[in-house]
Parts: C-alpha cells; structure tokens; sequence
C-alpha cells in the first residue's frame, strides 16, 4: 500500500429503513463510559448508507466511509454480515 493511500473506516450496524432507491438509513450503536460518573452508556447514531447490494430492514451490515455520495450520504455498505429473521 503506498503512503497516499487511506484505509477507510469500517463500521458495523442494523438497518433500520430501506425506503429509499440505494439508500439505507443503519444505525450505529456504540457503548461509551460517563465522563463523571463512569457508568457504562449507550450511544447511537444514524446514517444513511449507499446500498447497491439489496440489504433489507433488520440486515445485520458493514459499512465503511468513502467520498461524500450526497448531501447526507457518506457510508457504502461492503456487506451484510447476517439477514433479518423473516
């Protein structure tokens, strides 16, 4: 790998809408420690995530960051790890 090139970083979530043409909205959720009281918290965020290979509400994905697609896209999904119980 040569040194002007970057490693995107990859990212793990659930899709929760699949209502737009190749886009999917996956939220990320992540556990963080209270800054005062150090109780172990959850954080979550939402994205909208470029989808060309037909992931569906509840796939379990893997999303990594690549150029800016839109104005809210800047995640493709690289592949769904496990589909959602029918």
């Amino acid at each position: 790998m040569s040194e002007n090139q970057k490693t995107a970083r990859s990212l793990q979530g659930r899709v929760v809408s699949d209502k737009m043409t190749n886009t999917v909205t996956v939220l990320i959720e992540r556990q963080v420690q209270h800054p005062v009281f150090g109780k172990i918290i959850r954080r979550s965020t939402k994205l909208h995530v470029h989808d060309e290979s037909g992931a569906r509400e509840g796939d379990l994905v893997r999303i990594e960051e690549c150029r800016p697609l839109s104005k809210t896209k800047h995640h493709r999904v690289v592949e769904i790890v496990s589909r959602a119980e029918q």
